[in-house]
């Protein structure tokens, strides 16, 4: 039974992860995505169910638009996949047990996978494009908030989480008065996400992501430097963000093994 429990985890993981394609690509250019069909980006032909199918409709289609033919590219069945097995690592660090069903645990599960999510899908936007998207850090506050609540509920302090979203909140302001002056507000917005994925982990491992987050920017910025040092353009920008969110996602599953 927990088997099929762990099953089930990992294909609603892979649901979401093709939620998350459709949320890198729509919410740069302002579309909706709570409406409107699914649509191939290449024919803009709607999408039906079996088109949609995680993992297996890729496999079935052979890689390739079933209405224009275009390949589709490889990012999809690897997030749907990625998207899986973490979901059902997380679970399992859990120990989710269905014989032996604890409110705290389901209840961490269930906040857990949509903080993940949201680290998913602003990791995905800061690769892609180069930005922090508030409107997905904000849809994480509102998930964190609710978490803090039910810390409080549960008689834990959360003393550090009101100072974090406290600096969260002054870092919004600084974030606003530069944009108005149209200064550059990355820095700005890679520490806003940093203090804000300090919530879900602990200090230890908060100081692990960002020590890991650090390595592989420098492992990033000498294989572009090596990689173009025959091109005159060397200006490719360093997706931190994105490392930040992978390194968390990471360090919140591992942090319950320890």
């Amino acid at each position: 039974m927990n088997t099929f429990i762990y099953i089930l985890i990992f294909i609603i993981g892979t649901l979401f992860g093709s939620f998350f394609s459709l949320a890198v690509y729509r919410i740069p250019i302002k579309e909706s995505i709570m409406h409107g069909r699914s649509y191939c980006p290449k024919c803009n032909h709607s999408l039906e169910f079996l088109d949609l199918i995680p993992i297996l409709s890729y496999l079935f289609l052979g890689g390739k638009c079933r209405y224009c033919k275009e390949k589709i590219r490889i990012r999809y069945i690897c997030l749907e996949i990625l998207s899986g097995l973490v979901f059902l690592l997380f679970a399992i660090s859990l120990n989710i047990n269905i014989y032996n069903i604890q409110v705290e645990k389901i209840v961490y599960l269930i906040l857990g996978i949509l903080f993940i999510s949201s680290l998913f899908i602003i990791g995905g936007i800061e690769k892609e494009k180069h930005y922090i998207s508030n409107s997905v850090l904000l849809f994480g506050l509102v998930i964190e908030i609710i978490y803090i609540i039910y810390l409080y509920v549960l008689k834990v302090s959360i003393y550090k989480y009101a100072i974090y979203l406290f600096i969260i909140l002054i870092l919004k302001i600084i974030n606003i008065l530069l944009l108005k002056k149209k200064k550059n507000i990355y820095a700005i917005d890679i520490l806003m996400l940093y203090i804000y994925i300090g919530i879900f982990v602990r200090e230890e491992f908060l100081i692990f992501s960002a020590i890991f987050t650090f390595i592989l920017t420098l492992i990033n910025r000498i294989y572009t430097n090596v990689n173009n040092k025959t091109q005159k353009n060397t200006d490719r920008k360093i997706p931190i963000g994105f490392y930040l969110c992978a390194t968390n996602v990471s360090m919140i599953i591992l942090q319950n093994y320890i």
